[in-house]
This record gives C-alpha cells, structure tokens and sequence, in this order.
C-alpha cells in the first residue's frame, strides 16, 4: 500500500479540490490593501447566493464553533431564556455553549437518529413564551440527520416570534439553503466541510429581524461582534486579521459552485447519499437514520453484527480509506461516511467496493458486489429525493 495516501471520507475535513489548492498557493497580500478589497467584494454576492439570502454573510477567521459562538452572544439579552434543539452531538455543543454564559437554556432533547418533529416544538413553545431564541443543527453531523429547516420555521411562527437560529457546519453548500424564503433568523457554517477548505473560516448571516435584536442586545462582546463584521463586510474587510490564503480559496470554490451550478450541486449530494445508503441496505447492514431524515452530505452506519471499529481500522490499513466514527454514547457503535464537497459518484463506489471487501474479510456473510450494483442501479436511475 501506498504509504502517504490518505482518502478521506469523513464529515469534514473534506478533501480539498486542485484548483482550490492552487489559490490559496498564491503569495501573501496586505490585508488593509486594494487587493484584499477586490477579493472580498468578489466574495460577497456568491457567497450570499450560496446561503439563499440577501443579506450580508459575514466571514470570521475561526472554526464553525466560533460562529455558534457568535450567534448566542449576539442574538441572546441578558435574562432572555432560550430553547436549544439537540438532536445529537452538535445540538448539545449549542446547548454548552448556551449554558457557558449562564444563560437560562431549555433543552429538547430527540432522539439520537431522528430529526426534530416541528409540531411537538410548537407544543413545547405554547408552554414555554417566554423564549426568545431557538438553536437547532440542520444537519446534525453526529448522527446523519437532515432536520426539517423549513418546516420547523414555519411551525414555530405560528405559536411564537423567537429567533431561529441555524447551525448549518455540515450542510450549506450541499444542500438547498433559502435562508430568506425559509424565514431563518441566522443562518451559521464553517469552511472544511461542504465548502471544499481547511478549517479556518466560519460564515454567519443574520436576518433584519435578527439585525434589530443584535443591535439593541447589551451583552458585551468583541472579537465575535457582529455588528463590528457587518460594518467591515459592507467596506469589503474585516474586523480583524482575516485568512487570506483561505479567502483565495473561497474565491474558488464560490466559482466551481458557480460553474457546476447550485442545483446539480445539491442534486450530486443527494445522488451520493442515495447510492451509499442503498449499497448498505443490499448488504444487510443498518443504517441509523430513515430516508426521510437522511442528509445528503453524511450517511451513519449502525452496524448489528460486526464491530464497527474493527471495520473502520481495517479499511483504513488495507485502502487507506478513512471512515469517521461516532460521537459521545455512540463513539464505538456508528461510523459515518462523508460524502460532500469535492466527492463524487466515483468516489463513493470506490469507497463502497472497498467496505465489501471489508465486511467479506471481517467474517460477514454477503456477496460480494451486491452493495455496489444496487448504488450502480441508483446511479443509472438518477434516483433523487
């Protein structure tokens, strides 16, 4: 085997694509100069099309966490009490990060596999008016669940004027995200996931309605005030030192996405989820989450028969292929399978022969090829939920 070769199909970092690579290779610029400027101003309307907002996107040089950071500093007054949706590992980090700052945190718990069921939000809400702001992860990155964005926002207009605020670290850039239309208040991402970078970058948007809270919102902030990056955004800069490399970068990336065009972006992302999730199925192996509630980007496997471990580490010594395992209660029961940015159809069949081979060595009783010829059958179909 090849020892420097390493094929990562894990929910982020993701595999980061040639050209992608070749701007951020370029030589170092002032960051307070006309060239800084120019780039950023590129920036600006691509990546506002890829959040479904006309809005300012502000760009923080941080982790996705930093902008869930961000998002509860500037959205949440002192006294204000807030409802966090925990569907898994990343709904909890919200949760944490809510009760850092002693906020008055309810938290919703949901089962770890399935999406949150906006009608029992809108009952808790009818009980709870007090709240003022809901967090909720669009895909939950734990556990491979797209939540309902859109239902949930119209649901709980209905009962309550709350914010709504979105982590959406594994998933914009992979799936449809209509920021505006959907009326989501903030809308949160990080660079290293669909957006084919490092980690580095973190994207925030935040709604009028949103903009009138943050502004009249005492609680202190400063490297994450956003009133101090839209005002930069809107002068093509930033607040503070930003990364330009990855900005180069992100140049990029908003062109690819452009060239290949959003919708068969989103359209690639849920041709790869429904080829490896069927693979799975032909295998006899469990899957954690249902269709419905699958995300386009990550699928969890909840293996019953083998251990999910051994399998992970002998794929990854035979085919230098990397899988990611699970999260909390989880770690050792799931592996998850990335599937998002700079992926294709090509990839996951390569990633789904080698899972056979696999399973054969680790003493699983299947056939060979089954997995593969039913995701061939998926992509010959064009199959797209």
């Amino acid at each position: 085997m090849l020892t420097d070769q390493q094929i990562l199909r894990i929910p982020g970092p993701t595999p980061i694509p040639p050209s992608v690579g070749r701007a951020m290779a370029q030589p170092m610029i002032g960051h307070r100069g006309e060239s800084t400027y120019s780039l950023i101003r590129d920036i600006r309307p691509k990546l506002k099309k890829v959040f479904g907002t006309k809005e300012e996107v502000m760009i923080l040089t941080g982790s996705g966490t930093s902008a869930l950071e961000s998002a509860v500093v500037n959205t949440v007054a002192p006294g204000d009490e807030v409802l966090v949706l925990v569907t898994g590992a990343f709904g909890d980090r919200f949760a944490k990060i809510c009760q850092a700052y002693g906020i008055a945190t309810h938290v919703f718990n949901v089962e770890w596999g399935q999406a949150v069921d906006p009608e029992a939000v809108k009952n808790f809400l009818g009980e709870h008016p007090e709240i003022r702001v809901i967090f909720s992860t669009f895909c939950e990155t734990s556990t491979g669940v797209l939540n309902p964005v859109q239902a949930l926002a119209e649901t709980v207009k209905q009962v309550s004027d709350a914010l709504i605020v979105v982590d959406g670290v594994s998933c914009v850039a992979g799936t449809e995200t209509e920021m505006d239309k959907w009326g989501v208040d903030i809308v949160v991402t990080g660079s290293q996931k669909a957006f084919m970078l490092p980690a580095g970058l973190a994207f925030i948007a935040a709604s009028k309605r949103a903009w009138e809270k943050i502004e009249a919102n005492p609680q202190p902030r400063f490297y994450l005030d956003l009133k101090k990056h839209r005002d930069s955004i809107e002068k093509d800069t930033t607040p503070f030192t930003p990364a330009i490399s990855i900005l180069y970068g992100l140049q990029q990336v908003l062109n690819l996405l452009e060239e290949e065009g959003l919708e068969n972006v989103y359209r690639r992302h849920r041709l790869m989820r429904d080829m490896t999730r069927a693979a799975f199925k032909a295998l006899n192996v469990r899957l954690l989450t249902s269709d419905e509630d699958a995300s386009p980007t990550v699928t969890a496997v909840y293996p019953e028969h083998f251990d999910a471990e051994q399998f992970r580490k002998v794929l990854k010594e035979d085919f230098a292929i990397e899988f990611a395992g699970g999260q909390q209660h989880l770690a050792k029961s799931i592996f998850r399978i990335g599937h998002m940015g700079y992926c294709s159809p090509a990839e996951v069949l390569q990633a789904l022969a080698a899972s056979e081979i696999v399973l054969k060595k680790i003493g699983q009783d299947i056939t060979l090829g089954a997995g593969i010829a039913a995701a061939q059958q998926v992509f010959l179909e064009g199959k797209d939920k």
